[in-house]
């Protein structure tokens, strides 16, 4: 039931005053009714959202925010819908709350879905509020936020309520590339609604009340027979292992929250601004000597990139993104000398780090992102080749690298390639290498640059050879130190010109720092068109 009550007519007199409330009565009357909205269905709805294990929209962005910076907009919004018992229940706010406030000193917009309000569910109005803060964030060029915990949309409203989508996902591809856009699953998000995130930046998600999926497991029971929870079809756990959906999975909601708050801290408002700077006592020139035993000489040891990585870059911290997903590629912002970086990078430690379909896909969608928001690039090479096999032959290798062979060409950011041991094959092309257009080229003394590993050339080209010799292993071994002596030895593309220095691995900080500080004016002008067309 509402509170607002009709104001008595103003019929004039000098009794009239009577009937007029003061401003302070007012006053009060408006913040009962923010109070009211805030309390979603009342106290028993606020109990049962912490039943779930889940917290309220206001204690999420409450986390999300700067201690008493978010301005909420349309709180008194309701929906004027008629039917099915709705024209009884017009609760304020409609079951989203939208609005502003800031996020370490920056202005954030977002929106959070009221689980408490008819389940989080979308109609027309709920609808609206989102297009607005939406069109407010692209306007202002200021980062969007979404904290899904809905149950799809109303369905009392039928097609308005579709169409409230629509206008979602319209505003998705028109932000893209210009603000930032975060999706974080608290809660069910199941049909049309899991469109939004799919179209979004980054996608954040909470073990055991996390949910994404296109249809339910009652609808695939139905279906196919097959029996299914919600977490083993669309939990935090299957997105961010399985199906890549997910960029970050977290134990709890406000851990994850935090996280997306350091996220931020990472990007630019917008498409038109740099990352922010941040201080460090981390030296710019600082010596990496660990490197020199943290990779091991010989092209077939194994050894964790991440190590590499939490030497060069300040203070040993970066932010992997689908940290347990393609796992022979890592995807990580950091930070240089206090710029922000995108690093993407082969790991030795998963599948040799050989370049297959999902670390192609993951890989090319880093690079866009890093492209788009104006964050250099750096690449560390130590890749195998891709990986062969039917399997990835029929599923489409041939397309999936291509997207990230397409994203690399695309990019018009500084991008800085370091090759570590071996870079074989059009794998070594594909990661930025200086063919594509990396600005520059550095390599180890332990790089292997060629077609294919030496054994496999002096198989191929000295076959018959081999075959023919009075001892055929003695022969191939003889071969295979003569290619790499001839093709395979640190200096041989830098006598070429496709890397610029073969330098000392503990002097790479120091290298990239000073490479990324030349790079910063970088102007790359691109050819006039409407858009690529980049493979699928």
């Amino acid at each position: 039931m509402s509170v607002i009550q009709d104001a008595p007519s103003n019929n004039g007199g000098d009794d009239s005053a009577e009937f007029r409330p003061d401003l302070s009565s007012l006053v009060a009357q408006a913040a009962e009714l923010k109070r009211a909205a805030r309390e979603g269905m009342g106290p028993r709805s606020t109990e049962q959202q912490h039943a779930r294990g889940k917290l309220t929209a206001p204690e999420r962005l409450e986390l999300l925010f700067d201690a008493g910076t978010f301005q909420e907009v349309e709180s008194l919004r309701r929906h004027r819908s008629t039917g099915f018992g709705l024209e009884h229940r017009r609760p304020s706010g409609d079951g989203v709350i939208t609005g502003w406030g800031l996020v370490h000193g920056r202005t954030v917009f977002a929106y959070a879905h009221d689980f408490r309000v008819f389940g989080g569910s979308l109609g027309e109005a709920h609808a609206q509020k989102i297009h607005k803060v939406m069109d407010l964030a692209i306007s202002s060029g200021a980062p969007l936020v979404g904290l899904s915990d809905g149950a799809g949309a109303r369905i009392q409203e039928g097609v308005t309520a579709l169409a409230g989508y629509g206008g979602i996902f319209r505003r998705n591809v028109r932000a893209s590339g210009v603000i930032p856009q975060i999706s974080v699953i608290l809660g069910p998000c199941a049909g049309g609604a899991t469109y939004s995130p799919a179209l979004t930046d980054f996608v954040f998600m909470v073990r055991d009340i996390s949910q994404m999926y296109i249809t339910g497991p009652d609808v695939v029971q139905a279906v196919t027979n097959e029996r299914v929870t919600h977490e083993q079809l669309g939990g935090a756990e299957v997105h961010g292992t399985v199906s890549g959906a997910a960029g970050f999975v977290y134990d709890d909601e406000a851990e994850c929250l935090d996280e997306v708050r350091h996220l931020l801290s990472l990007l630019p408002a917008n498409n038109r601004e740099l990352p922010p700077e941040a201080p460090t006592d981390d030296p710019a020139d600082r010596r990496c000597e660990a490197l020199l035993s943290l990779v091991p000489h010989h092209a077939n040891q194994s050894y964790d990139m991440r190590a590499v990585i939490r030497e060069i870059v300040d203070d040993e911290d970066f932010f992997e993104v689908h940290a347990r997903w393609a796992t022979n590629i890592i995807c990580a912002l950091a930070r240089l000398d206090g710029h922000t970086v995108g690093i993407v990078a082969n790991q030795p430690a998963s599948q040799a780090g050989v370049l297959d379909i999902h670390a192609s896909e993951k890989a090319a969608r880093f690079v866009q992102t890093c492209d788009a928001f104006s964050i250099p690039l750096i690449t560390l090479v130590d890749v195998p080749g891709f990986l062969p096999g039917t399997d990835q032959e029929h599923q489409g290798i041939i397309r999936h690298g291509a997207k990230l062979l397409y994203a690399y060409c695309d990019a018009t950011v500084p991008r800085v390639q370091v090759i570590l041991r071996k870079a074989y094959g059009g794998a070594y092309i594909v990661m930025d290498s200086r063919s594509i257009g990396a600005d520059l080229s550095f390599a180890w003394p332990t790089n292997e640059i060629a077609v294919m590993g030496a054994q496999g050339a002096a198989n191929i080209v000295f076959r018959r050879e081999i075959a023919a010799a009075p001892d055929p292993a003695a022969a191939r071994e003889q071969r295979i130190k003569e290619y790499q002596q001839e093709l395979m030895h640190p200096y041989y593309a830098a006598e070429r010109g496709l890397v610029d220095d073969v330098i000392d691995p503990a002097e790479t900080r120091a290298v990239l720092v000073r490479s990324l500080a030349m790079l910063r004016t970088k102007d790359a002008p691109v050819p006039a068109r409407k858009h690529g067309n980049p493979p699928t």
